[in-house]
């Protein structure tokens, strides 16, 4: 299969690093142009030199704002204009007893997570209808099925984007538009691998050993028995946002290593 999206301009938001960087990369390798998106103008800079650097001609363009707010997204619009494909990646996560989880917190994690991919497709999908043609990709997580006890906001904000995906999906019927999620399981983005050098030093042991005892531990129904990468899960999202995905339309796929226990 060759996937070619000359001619798509694409928008992933949160892609300074991690998997929204990679799936930014993966689209641009396809051809797209791209637009890098991020809180703070060094990180955006810093994407955009990286991701030239890595894939030489590529179109690739940043844009600078917080799209956890109404007023980050609308400056954002305002730069950007149009886009054939939306990438709602941006998002936060944090271990949280239950009962330590502010009211900010559950605001603050709603509007990020869930918000701004609200507000985003709000804007583009009229456009892309318009058209006949477009994807929107919200990035969910495994914790949208399997919510994790130590982050039950975070996975509350996974869950409400399967349920905004898939009523999107619905309003394209008849069209060239699809509107899909994708759900990624434990993933090496750097944010994560962070967390697990952070607990392999307060507990003496290597990252590695950190890692495979948390997947051993929390997520022992993993076929992977490992971290993803964040190119594996970019496959899948590249692949989504390609004319190939015409049929694909109002689906949660997961890239979750197997975890979710689940033949549907």
């Amino acid at each position: 299969m060759n996937i070619d999206l000359t001619g798509k301009r694409a928008v992933v938001t949160g892609s300074t690093s991690g998997i929204g960087f990679a799936i930014a990369q993966g689209l641009a390798v396809s051809g797209a142009r791209v637009i890098l998106n991020g809180r703070k103008d060094d990180g955006v800079r810093a994407a955009v030199a990286k991701l030239l650097q890595s894939t030489p001609g590529a179109d690739v363009s940043g844009v600078t704002a917080d799209l956890a707010t109404a007023e980050g997204v609308a400056k954002f619009l305002a730069e950007v204009g149009d886009a054939d494909i939306l990438v709602n990646n941006l998002g936060i996560f944090e271990p949280k007893p239950f009962l330590d989880i502010a009211d900010a917190d559950w605001l603050r994690f709603f509007e990020t997570n869930v918000m701004s991919g609200v507000r985003m497709s709000r804007a583009f999908l009229p456009r892309m209808l318009a058209k006949n043609w477009g994807r929107i990709v919200f990035i969910s997580s495994e914790s949208a099925l399997n919510i994790p006890p130590e982050m039950v906001h975070y996975g509350m904000t996974k869950t409400a984007q399967l349920a905004i995906s898939r009523g999107l999906a619905e309003m394209t019927a008849g069209s060239g538009v699809t509107v899909n999620s994708v759900l990624p399981g434990p993933t090496r983005s750097e944010g994560v691998a962070d967390f697990f050098a952070k607990m392999a030093a307060d507990e003496g042991i290597s990252q590695p050993e950190m890692e495979a005892r948390f997947i051993a531990e929390h997520r022992p129904s993993s076929l992977l028995r490992r971290l993803a990468s964040v190119e594996e899960v970019a496959n899948m999202v590249v692949y989504v946002c390609s004319p190939e995905a015409s049929a694909t339309n109002g689906a949660a796929l997961r890239v979750d290593g197997g975890v979710v226990k689940s033949i549907a």
